[in-house]
């Protein structure tokens, strides 16, 4: 590209004088010219759709009145912020935003607030009678965290298989004279402090067969005092707000917004209930999910040792299948032995602790005396109970000497295990 550079200036040919030979314009001085003319033309662009090739320099560049920098970096074609298509773009690290509607992220996990939403986790059984009219605490029965209970008659509740992505759900199989079911969890302070004051959602995938048509949920937090939230006959919550799904037999996911309140740093309980589950009817209950933000994003799975390790914070046992070795101690009289249990996982609060039956056989004490003796024992006591570890004193009727070492057991194997439960 060049400009028109001008060869001969006429201008000056006025001032010669008469005769001159100079002053005489000259066809090939003209001709000059108009090539000249025509060299710049020929290799300007049109102001007007015009086509460039080989390399541009353009030193300032506005557009739309805004002046775009000279820095320019990467390879391709420019974007605009309507729309626009990116190929595999460098964006660096961003100061700050809110990153919505996405799909195919990778979340690192901990948004859902509801632990075990997916019911992989049944450290007490897969499948429990809901006895009608019973307590909270006598509704932790199956997959860890939630509590069922029913009016009217009992109700069953069992971790099934699920489908897909989804290895199991909770179903609830109803029976003659039921007239509610409610399936619960209570999220503790520490886990749902940071809610107060914003937008969260909650998400569950629900079915219910045949006539039963509503499901009911409803969220509350703790009224006065953190992580009590009182009985089903009295309780001491607030709601925060309640609502209903239309559901159908077909496993669908529904969601809700619910405004937490800035009042809402004592703890959240979240319950879904319907009518009456007569006899035949199944409700299924899987992916539970309750997230910051006013978008349902797909489900938080975790990994199980973790989802095992977040149920076991409230409740886990020695093995109930399997004999389980649980701690050591030694004799402290020929008779009474003492020995300690560690919990896998540190218990939210000092937990309430349980031995499957009161019989003989619930433990045995492994010790040596004129060879290897296996003691069953005859009274099991727990004392010095912290969120961490408990002393559990048996007695024996074997005699031992004081001060021998000694391996306790729980009788898995056997159908008998302890228990560790600090529930909300």
């Amino acid at each position: 590209m060049s400009n028109y550079t001008q060869t001969t200036n006429f201008a000056t040919k006025d001032a010669l004088a008469s005769g001159n030979p100079l002053k005489v314009v000259k066809g090939t001085e003209i001709n000059t010219e108009f090539a000249n003319i025509a060299t710049a033309v020929a290799t300007k662009s049109d102001i007007s759709s015009p086509t460039f090739t080989g390399t541009i320099t353009i030193p300032i560049l506005s557009y739309a009145g805004t002046t775009l920098s000279a820095a320019v970096t990467g390879t391709g074609k420019m974007v605009l912020d309507t729309s626009p298509t990116l190929v595999t773009p460098a964006l660096g690290t961003p100061a700050s935003g809110v990153l919505t509607n996405c799909t195919g992220v990778q979340y690192n996990g901990f948004k859902n607030r509801i632990i075990n939403g997916q019911m992989q986790i049944a450290q007490r059984a897969t499948s429990a009678t809901i006895t009608a009219g019973s307590t909270i605490a006598a509704g932790y029965s199956t997959v860890d965290r939630f509590y069922v209970f029913c009016t009217g008659a009992n109700v069953t509740a069992a971790q099934v298989a699920g489908s897909g992505a989804n290895k199991n759900r909770l179903q609830i199989t109803g029976a003659a004279s039921v007239t509610a079911v409610g399936i619960g969890q209570r999220i503790e302070q520490l886990n749902s402090y940071d809610l107060a004051g914003s937008t969260a959602t909650l998400s569950a995938d629900l079915a219910i067969s045949a006539t039963l048509t509503t499901v009911t949920w409803t969220a509350s937090y703790a009224t006065t005092t953190a992580d009590t939230f009182g009985t089903l006959a009295s309780p001491t919550v607030t709601q925060i707000a309640t609502g209903t799904f239309t559901v159908t037999s077909t496993v669908t996911n529904f969601s809700a917004n619910i405004s937490i309140p800035a009042a809402a740093t004592t703890g959240i309980e979240i319950v879904f209930t319907v009518g009456a589950l007569t006899a035949g009817l199944t409700w299924t209950v899987g992916n539970v999910q309750l997230e910051k933000g006013s978008t349902a994003t797909s489900f938080d799975y975790r990994p199980y040792g973790t989802e095992l390790a977040l149920c076991q914070r409230y409740y886990e046992s020695t093995d109930t299948t399997a004999r389980d070795f649980y701690g050591s101690g030694f004799f402290n009289t020929t008779t009474a032995v003492f020995s300690f249990w560690r919990w896998s996982v540190e218990k939210r609060a000092v937990p309430s602790l349980t031995a499957s039956s009161t019989s003989l056989g619930v433990v045995t004490v492994n010790y040596v005396a004129a060879g290897a003796q296996n003691s069953a024992a005859s009274s099991i006591t727990f004392s010095v109970i912290s969120t961490k570890s408990s002393r559990v004193d048996c007695t024996v009727a074997s005699a031992a000497t004081a001060g021998f070492s000694a391996l306790l057991s729980a009788r898995g194997d056997n159908g008998h295990f302890l228990s560790a439960s600090a529930e909300l």
